[in-house]
């Protein structure tokens, strides 16, 4: 009896994790701009950071970008356009569909194209490197085309 009441609390939180909504108004936003543009990845506790001067239009490295995050598994666009200069993306775990956000911002500058780019877990205290990982890869990715 209590190996099927724990089930069922597995199974509960499962569903849960999955299905609880995405609002764009809490994960779409504005980033802080304050963070050095040396494009090094920056891992955190739970979430990953990097910032960069890129010279590229900034609505052109929006679509670019897109078109690396849109080619990773289980990721899907949750707001924003290449247009607003702001996209947040959804990318899931592929046990239990844990939601990472990662949102990445675009500002015109003298001397180039500024880049910021956030990723972070939803639930949990720690993603066990795997925000600072993916960014890695988009990054790298990015700036080698």
């Amino acid at each position: 009896m209590i190996l099927l009441g724990g089930l069922g609390l597995v199974a509960a939180f499962a569903i849960y994790v999955r299905l609880a909504p995405s609002d764009p108004a809490r994960w779409n936003i504005s980033l802080p701009m304050d963070a050095p543009d040396d494009c090094m990845v920056r891992p955190a506790r739970g979430s990953a950071s990097v910032s960069c001067l890129i010279a590229e239009d900034p609505t052109v490295l929006l679509r670019q970008l897109e078109g690396i995050v849109l080619a990773t598994p289980r990721t899907t666009r949750l707001a924003g356009s290449p247009e607003e200069g702001r996209i947040t993306w959804i990318t899931r775990s592929r046990l239990w569909g844990f939601p990472d956000y990662t949102t990445v911002q675009v500002s015109q500058t003298c001397t180039g194209t500024r880049i910021d780019i956030f990723a972070r877990l939803r639930f949990g205290g720690d993603d066990m490197g795997v925000n600072a990982g993916r960014l890695s890869v988009w990054f790298a990715r990015l700036t080698a085309e």
